[in-house]
């Protein structure tokens, strides 16, 4: 009982040099996390030293004690938290920790030597403080990696909301400016609008990294998102795709301010290279009138009407009479062209004209009926879905 006394006497008597030692201890290792660890100049001193004051007493209650706390009577997720969001990664946030508790356990040891503390019990207690210390680490890690999740989740969907409210006209001037300079655009620079989706397997989030790879190279700026179930956002010039497998249309080149109109026609262009079945980029130079085929369907069925139901009759003629004249249109009015891609002789072109204004009652060489011939012809071409003037004509 005596020898108990005497070595609980020696302990109480290193724990108190410790406890008068703690400042000293605190300002060396701040000092120390200072230079060896950059990322923690961010976190201001108090916190520091509030930090280390409750590991320090949390290690003395250990050493005095020779029992670690139960993982959930140790709450350290305050310091993982605010260490994660100052951008402190977890790799220095444990080095910052493991450190502290080297400097308890040196100081403990160097005090154990100097009292004369028994060797068995100052392995016992040390073996306690590395159990406290493997104890916290994994609490810290488990909230340091959920903050980093949690945090990175929250600037995706702020960097979301930012790219949404821009590209749909509902940000302000100074909201425009502050964002452009956090997600690094240009004010200055002239953006254009895109929308896309995958033409293949490809999901939205794997077509988004796989565009914003394309829109980057040469130090090119480009900040895109999945929105409203496509790939959305700026790009500062036409993307090269090269074999990514993508639909999108791509709006005018425009100011930040303004750069929600040349969103809106980025979606009016992905809709009609969607409908014609098209893969690529596609801006306004490629797509031109045909794009208002689209967008105007009451339009289209009724030229599909005028035009193309009358040969719905002639049967397998009819659709003879409709492959002559789309390509006689397409060739620029050239009966012999026309004629040797058909290989047909250039009298059965003009026969099969002019069957087509027997039965259409117009005439080929006016210029109003060929741009609605060639309107209800691109009409025909649209692959089935909501924007279809109905081809069939049904």
């Amino acid at each position: 009982m005596a020898g108990q006394q005497v070595a609980a006497a020696a302990l109480e008597a290193v724990i108190d040099a410790m406890r008068a030692q703690a400042d000293e201890v605190g300002d060396r290792l701040h000092t120390s996390l200072a230079d060896r660890i950059p990322s923690y100049r961010a976190v201001p001193r108090e916190l520091i030293e509030e930090v280390w004051d409750r590991h320090f007493r949390r290690a003395l209650a250990v050493l005095r004690d020779g029992w670690v706390p139960a993982p959930e009577d140790i709450d350290e997720a305050d310091v993982a938290r605010d260490r994660a969001a100052r951008g402190v990664p977890l790799d220095d946030g444990l080095r910052a920790f493991r450190g502290a508790l080297g400097a308890i356990r040196d100081l403990f040891l160097s005090e154990a030597a100097r009292h004369g503390l028994d060797p068995l019990l100052v392995v016992e207690r040390t073996t306690a403080l590395w159990e406290l210390a493997d104890t916290e680490s994994l609490q810290i890690a488990s909230v340091h990696r959920q903050a980093e999740v949690t945090a990175a989740l929250f600037d995706a969907r702020r960097r979301a909301d930012f790219l949404r409210g821009l590209l749909y006209g509902t940000l302000s001037t100074v909201e425009i400016h502050s964002g452009a300079a956090i997600y690094g655009l240009d004010p200055s620079q002239r953006y254009q609008a895109v929308r896309a989706l995958p033409s293949g397997g490809l999901g939205l989030d794997r077509l988004e990294q796989a565009l914003e790879a394309l829109c980057r190279p040469h130090g090119r700026t480009a900040m895109l998102a999945v929105l409203d179930e496509t790939v959305a956002g700026v790009v500062a010039a036409r993307p090269v795709i090269g074999e990514l497998e993508v639909t999108a249309g791509l709006g005018p080149p425009t100011e930040l301010g303004e750069v929600h109109r040349s969103f809106r026609t980025a979606g009016r262009l992905l809709d009609a290279a969607g409908a014609y079945g098209l893969r690529g980029v596609y801006d306004l130079g490629d797509l031109s009138w045909r794009a208002a085929v689209v967008a105007e369907p009451e339009l289209s069925r009724m030229l599909l009407a005028r035009y193309l139901r009358p040969l719905e009759a002639e049967g397998e003629f009819g659709t003879l009479i409709e492959e002559s004249v789309r390509l006689y249109l397409a060739t620029g009015r050239h009966f012999g062209e026309v004629a040797r891609i058909l290989h047909v002789h250039v009298n059965t072109v003009r026969y099969r004209l002019r069957r087509f204004e027997e039965l259409t009652g117009v005439h080929l060489d006016s210029p109003d009926t060929t741009v609605e011939i060639s309107w209800a012809l691109a009409a025909r071409e649209l692959r089935p879905g909501p924007w279809s003037p109905n081809p069939s004509l049904d």
